[in-house]
């Protein structure tokens, strides 16, 4: 018996109204009103016989149907935006747009480009720092963020695999010396960095120096400021191993001390969990994991037998 398939429009309204659990705001990105949004819905819960929504006063909560029908729709649409844009797209190129965490991109993935450039010379590629939300509300392919990997409604892959210990220039400004010993870092300025939970407080006290005032010093919004400050001979800002090798490897940072720990933060690469993946966004997320794992392998070389 032929199956009837739902109209496009109405799965088109539950698939917005889903993501953002609020016909208003569903109406508004399909340039529909909210009454329309809030009638195909109906029309395609009658024709399903099952609720997709629960209605309560302050929005929308998915039912248990509601969220096994989602992923299949959310999928579908975006493979036919995918194939309607590759095969109907009037000859222009589409852009592979990476979210990216600003140092990281600075310090590890910039030096890394040509490589899949070179490999891939077909895709065009734009990157935006993720300290800026996207101001055309475009959605990026992928995302690389930093934190601990348990983000809810994305999938993610760790990149690094970091030590965390100070790092200064070689000679600080005032003809200062680097110390030698974590007991003289009061008498250096401490850089930190808002916004990371392993910042000098916890290094001190996860390496037995926590009688040692870590409030001291100047504060920044991005670690790549600190780094560079560190560089400048501003202080000491703690380094990460894949952001500070290349500037320690050409000696305009050091590592004073023998202390390191091991981060529980990473820098991720992540994606909805249920978005469709371009065939050039999983070329640049299969070459960015096997970079990755290059660099861990270098830096982290399985101990020999």
């Amino acid at each position: 018996m032929k199956k009837r398939l739902p109209p496009l429009n109405w799965l088109r309204s539950f698939e917005a109204s889903a993501r953002h659990l609020n016909f208003t705001q569903a109406a508004a990105e399909l340039s529909l009103t909210q009454a329309a949004i809030s009638q195909q819905v109906k029309g395609l819960e009658c024709q399903l016989g099952v609720n997709l929504f629960k209605r309560l006063p302050r929005g929308l909560e998915l039912t248990e149907a509601g969220q096994a029908y989602m992923p299949v729709i959310h999928e579908s649409i975006e493979r036919l935006i995918a194939a309607t844009d590759e095969l109907f797209g009037m000859g222009r190129v589409r852009r592979l747009i990476i979210r990216v965490n600003l140092v990281f991109f600075t310090t590890w993935l910039a030096p890394r480009l040509a490589r899949f450039r070179a490999r891939h010379p077909e895709i065009s590629l734009q990157f935006t720092s993720n300290i800026w939300r996207d101001e055309q509300g475009k959605e990026a392919d992928m995302e690389i963020r930093y934190g601990k990997g348990n983000w809810p409604g994305l999938k993610s892959i760790r990149l690094s695999r970091d030590e965390l210990f100070p790092v200064c220039s070689p000679t600080l400004l005032d003809g200062l010396s680097p110390p030698d010993s974590p007991e003289a870092l009061t008498e250096h300025t401490l850089l930190h960095v808002i916004g990371y939970e392993e910042g000098w407080g916890y290094w001190l006290k996860q390496t037995g120096f926590q009688h040692l005032d870590a409030s001291q010093g100047m504060q920044f919004d991005t670690l790549i400021t600190a780094m560079e400050m560190a560089a400048l001979g501003h202080g000491l800002a703690l380094g990460r191993t894949s952001l500070v090798a290349e500037m320690l490897a050409s000696g305009r940072l050091v590592a004073p001390f023998e202390q390191r720990i091991n981060s529980s933060e990473s820098f991720y690469l992540t994606c909805p969990t249920h978005q469709y993946m371009h065939p050039n966004a999983e070329a640049f997320w299969a070459w960015l994991i096997e970079e990755a794992e290059a660099e861990n392998d270098h830096l982290h070389p399985a101990s020999g037998a």
